[in-house]
């Protein structure tokens, strides 16, 4: 599978109504082909079946530098499989994408891709602390949601309940950010965690709830209306 005959499947599945439509939902300036999700799906699952971790690696990092909307998403689909080995040059690849987030939808189908590859090797997570303390909101968003994975755990383990304490000290720092995007993803980490771990999301809103947007607020308490009446 060659950059060549990648875009070119991209392109066969163009539908320039729907492309005008993803143009005006995502207000982000960039090539947009109208493909949906189920073909990118189905597209980028036969070309992990082709090719191995390095061609990936060469193709994901030339469908990103297109900034086409369906490149960028094909190409984090692409690197979003739980077993990759070696995986050093995806995580590689996957941080370098980091300064071009500029778009909800761009961002967190890469955010997935990362959170494959920090389940796999969560000493990552130091990496993934300075993005924490980034310029970019959307570096800093990342950290949240490339994490989502440390709120899922019914049983975790002593060392993922501390990994998971690290990342509710993250999004406590997060809190006097008042972009909506980064209250949001304190929001959606806090409301995931909340279905596993109700007790910390209690404590978390105990100490920091009013600080944070209603908005966010809300949405980090969804689950937990009772408790916290």
């Amino acid at each position: 599978m060659t950059m060549d005959e990648a875009l070119a499947a991209l392109q066969a599945h163009a539908d320039p109504e729907r492309a005008q439509q993803m143009a005006a939902y995502h207000k982000t300036d960039r090539p947009y082909l109208g493909v949906g999700n189920p073909v990118l799906n189905d597209l980028t699952k036969a070309w992990r079946q082709e090719l191995d971790v390095f061609k990936r690696v060469e193709l994901a990092g030339a469908l990103w530098q297109t900034n086409i909307h369906e490149g960028r998403i094909a190409a984090a689909k692409l690197l979003t499989q739980a077993r990759i080995r070696p995986d050093q040059e995806v995580w590689a690849l996957l941080q370098s994408w980091l300064p071009d987030f500029d778009a909800w939808a761009i961002a967190d189908h890469a955010s997935v891709a990362m959170q494959k590859r920090l389940t796999a090797s969560p000493e990552r997570l130091e990496e993934v602390e300075g993005w924490t303390q980034s310029n970019h909101m959307w570096t800093r968003r990342a950290a949240m949601v490339a994490t989502l994975p440390w709120t899922k755990q019914n049983h975790p383990k002593p060392e993922d309940i501390l990994r998971r304490d690290r990342i509710l000290s993250w999004a406590a720092g997060y809190v006097p950010d008042r972009d909506w995007f980064i209250q949001k993803s304190i929001a959606w980490w806090l409301r995931e965690l909340s279905k596993h771990d109700p007790d910390r999301v209690i404590a978390f809103l105990e100490e920091y709830g009013n600080a944070m947007k209603p908005f966010a607020r809300r949405e980090a308490g969804k689950y937990l209306r009772d408790q916290l009446a």
